[in-house]
């Protein structure tokens, strides 16, 4: 196999693919899905055969970080043997780092054989820290099963980092909570922006979106923000609170523009490869993979195809007060 690295248009060099395994969650979080959620049929699912052929491939074109999303990934059935098999190419020095993004439901039952897997870091999404606003947020989530599954990941010795959307009177007064959470438990913490994604019937995105630039100004009135030249290989920009020594992270999609950077590309669990988050573009990888399931060639040459089509940056805007750049598929579709 060729070890050309994958170089984008804009002579980003692509090392980080996310990768939905499903798109299935057992929570209905309301600006990620529809509360009644028609979900794909099985057959047009990649196997985790095939999911572990075409991650294969992309380690072997270069990429080093390989982030698991869903939906909720720890859902789908199996998908320990998954996070086995990747495990070989953090032995065998291609792949730097294999994580996942959870809702942390499921952590108190596999937190130990991911770590035993290679996984070292987590990220956790979690909004607020109240019972009921996470049952209403969710929708089906119970926020003492997340919390035994965050105790159960410190304990296997994964490094947690807690991501909460940063919704508009929703979880604005808990910003300071949130911060003094983390830096008990010695997590990190990143705040996100609401972005505008898929048909979510009444829920208003321009009512929920809360710019980090105000959110940050507030954090400015209890604590000094130092900014961070630090890069995870995500969109996340960095400060450090010089009161307690914490990092917090903001990914600003809507008030940042962070394109420029961009070193990712996003696989759903169909085969779909979405070179940016916030376009429509995507290369149909599934049939190449299926077509010609003993030879990798033309997957190859379908995955430099779309890494040579993959644009400059988004176009989300809110600053005109109408959802500009709105994308009509649901975040679960693409893992995040």
């Amino acid at each position: 196999m060729t070890a050309t690295p994958l170089i984008d248009p804009f002579q980003r060099t692509i090392d980080y693919l996310r990768v939905s395994v499903t798109d299935r969650c057992d929570f209905r979080c309301v600006y990620c899905m529809s509360e009644n959620m028609t979900f794909l049929p099985k057959k047009e699912l990649l196997t985790l055969e095939e999911l572990d052929r075409m991650c294969s491939t992309f380690v072997g074109l270069g990429v080093k970080k390989l982030r698991i999303t869903g939906g909720e990934p720890l859902v789908r059935r199996d998908i320990m043997t998954f996070f086995q098999r990747m495990s070989r190419h953090l032995d065998s020095g291609a792949l730097r780092e294999l994580t996942l993004t959870t809702n942390g439901s499921q952590l108190e039952k596999y937190a130990d054989d991911l770590y035993a897997a290679g996984v070292r870091r987590i990220n956790v999404s979690l909004d607020t820290l109240d019972d009921q606003k996470f049952a209403d947020i969710t929708r089906w989530g119970r926020l003492p099963q997340v919390m035994r599954g965050i105790d159960a990941a410190q304990k296997a010795g994964l490094r947690i980092k807690i991501n909460a959307v940063a919704l508009k009177g929703f979880n604005e007064d808990e910003l300071f909570t949130m911060v003094d959470w983390c830096a008990e438990r010695d997590m990190d913490l990143t705040f996100i922006e609401v972005m505008p994604m898929g048909d979510i019937g009444n829920e208003n995105r321009l009512g929920q979106y809360w710019a980090l630039s105000d959110l940050r100004d507030s954090l400015r009135e209890r604590f000094t923000l130092t900014d961070l030249a630090e890069r995870t290989g995500g969109p996340a920009r960095y400060v450090r609170l010089e009161e307690t020594g914490q990092k917090l992270g903001f990914i600003t999609p809507l008030t940042h523009n962070f394109c420029e950077s961009c070193n990712r590309v996003r696989l759903t669990c169909t085969g779909e490869l979405y070179m940016c988050l916030g376009q429509e573009d995507m290369a149909d990888l599934r049939k190449p993979l299926r077509d010609y399931p003993e030879d990798d060639r033309a997957l190859e040459n379908a995955i430099r195809a779309a890494i040579a089509l993959k644009p400059k940056g988004h176009d989300f805007d809110y600053s005109r007060q109408k959802l500009d750049g709105q994308m009509p598929r649901h975040m679960s579709h693409t893992g995040g």
